[in-house]
């Protein structure tokens, strides 16, 4: 039993804890000097389980996989590091194993725990099976616009119930929405949205696809995943990801506003010289509001002015310790 006699409690997936949000707040109004550290992997869980108001009582974070920063931290070659990263992921578990085989082995037995424990007990049995095959395909079309109707139609759901199996992914911490910036021009896709997995190595999991990135088809995706991964670490309450798309299908990956002002970011796996794209441009015309621009590749670093904002060329691993970022 908990008592006010620790300094410091740690109570790992505590919504298995009868009671829990009353024991809590007990021990918090003795006013004690206990601080209790209580985590879990479901959202939906940990809020079913809350049933005593904490108000005033408790900070909430919620704790990302590795950033790319804090992986480095192991002091290998950064290119040797950046290889690992988006092959297997930044899941703090597997930083302790350097053997690739361990590594697989321990995000196929996260990814089946997942399953056949977490959403075991928040989805019908009968559809356990249309949801895994809605991770592979969610998995093979990271980075893609969404088609809910689309999906609903490949895996034999209703749109309805693929709504909430999304909802649960994003509740269980698996995937995270990135919607449409839009400013009600009519040509610009309104309501739209893309997912990306919080980790590379789930999804490499999910694909079955272990392989250095450097020789896969989808590396294009898998460079725009990562940043989405790092930018979404740095959010702030003030701040929201976003992409833009207009019905030319001109794009650009990222939106990142900050007090609703939009920096724009692109990826482009590789790029020979510093030029606007067409998709920045238009959207430069029609916000003049823009911060800027910053196009991440491989191996160029440069600085442009287009309309009288900066556009920024700069190498992928730089987006560890971005200043242009940081100082915006």
């Amino acid at each position: 039993m908990l008592t006010t006699n620790l300094d410091v409690v740690f109570i790992d997936e505590f919504h298995y804890l009868p009671n829990a949000s009353k024991l809590f707040k007990s021990i918090y109004d003795t006013g004690g000097k206990t601080k209790i550290f209580a985590t879990g992997s479901s959202a939906i869980e940990m809020h079913k389980h809350l049933k005593e108001s904490l108000a005033g009582r408790r900070l909430a974070v919620r704790l990302m996989p590795l950033s790319f920063a804090e992986y480095t931290q192991r002091g290998k070659d950064c290119r040797t590091l950046l290889n690992e990263y988006l092959t297997f992921g930044g899941l703090p578990g597997l930083i302790h194993h350097d053997a690739s085989e361990e590594k697989i082995r321990l995000l196929n037995e996260i990814l089946e725990t997942y399953i056949q424990k977490d959403i075991k007990s928040l989805i019908r049995e009968e559809n356990i099976r249309a949801f895994n095959s809605l991770l592979y395909l969610l998995a093979e079309r990271q980075g893609s616009l969404i088609s809910l109707g689309g999906l609903a139609n490949d895996i034999g759901l209703t749109a309805r119930t693929l709504e909430r199996h999304i909802a649960i992914m994003e509740q269980t911490y698996i995937l995270y929405s990135v919607f449409s910036y839009s400013r009600n021009i009519g040509n610009e896709l309104k309501k739209s949205r893309k997912l990306y997995f919080y980790d590379l190595g789930i999804r490499n999991a999910l694909l079955r696809d272990f392989s250095m990135p450097t020789g896969r088809n989808d590396i294009g995706i898998i460079h725009e995943s990562f940043a989405a991964l790092q930018l979404i670490s740095r959010l702030k309450p003030n701040m929201e990801l976003k992409f833009w798309r207009n019905k030319a299908g001109q794009e650009i990956d990222f939106v990142l506003l900050k007090n609703r002002l939009p920096l724009l970011i692109e990826i482009k796996t590789t790029i020979h010289k510093p030029e606007v794209p067409q998709a920045m441009k238009i959207f430069i015309k029609n916000y003049p509001e823009t911060a800027g621009a910053i196009i991440y590749s491989t191996e160029l670093h440069a600085d442009i002015e287009y309309l009288g904002k900066q556009v920024a060329f700069r190498k992928l691993d730089s987006l560890l310790n971005d200043e242009l970022i940081a100082n915006w």
